[in-house]
């Protein structure tokens, strides 16, 4: 595996995405209700100020730093986690769109490119929303479950992104070298 690949541009890389990470640990947690007496909305405040303002900040600061694509991401994405801390008490379809809107988002910032774990994170985070939104339309507390545990994937992957590029782990799987591979035989 290669060390040295780069995982974003430095110290607003990383802590965008240990943001990022925390929040959608605790919001997945909290969704699949694991853990005895967690919900969601025990999540909120983590939303609010983790996932909230400390993201926006990160991405305010990348965008300083001429770092068009995080700022990017990190300030959409501090502001849609700031909003949904704001209206934590929305429940049925209109909570449902809001997700659905969140995941368009996330979708976005998965075909943007960028590193494979960023994209992993990304891509997992949009289907997290779109079983979440679905369960919000259809009532479906499996897929709520279901949107949770993958929510918490996301947040493992964006965790250990930015665990990666402090503690200089690998950060992208090897590839194979062009023309090398399955051969055929005669």
């Amino acid at each position: 595996m290669d060390n040295d690949v780069s995982a974003g541009s430095g110290i607003t890389t990383v802590v965008g995405r240990l943001a990022l990470g925390v929040t959608l640990l605790a919001f997945g947690l909290g969704t699949t209700e694991v853990i005895d007496g967690v919900t969601a909305a025990d999540a909120v405040s983590i939303a609010q100020y983790v996932g909230g303002i400390a993201l926006f900040l990160a991405g305010l600061l990348a965008l300083r730093d001429r770092d068009a694509a995080t700022g990017t991401a990190y300030s959409v994405l501090g502001a849609l986690w700031f909003t949904w801390a704001v209206r934590a008490g929305d429940s049925g379809n209109s909570a449902g769109l809001f997700l659905l809107l969140f995941a368009l988002v996330a979708l976005s910032l998965t075909l943007a490119g960028g590193d494979q774990l960023g994209q992993a994170t990304y891509g997992l985070l949009f289907v997290a929303l779109v079983l979440l939104a679905i369960a919000r339309f259809a009532d479906s507390d499996v897929l709520t479950t279901a949107g949770g545990w993958v929510a918490v994937a996301a947040g493992a992957v964006a965790w250990y992104a930015a665990t990666a590029a402090s503690a200089h782990w690998p950060t992208a799987l090897p590839r194979r070298a062009a023309g090398r591979g399955v051969t055929a035989t005669g």
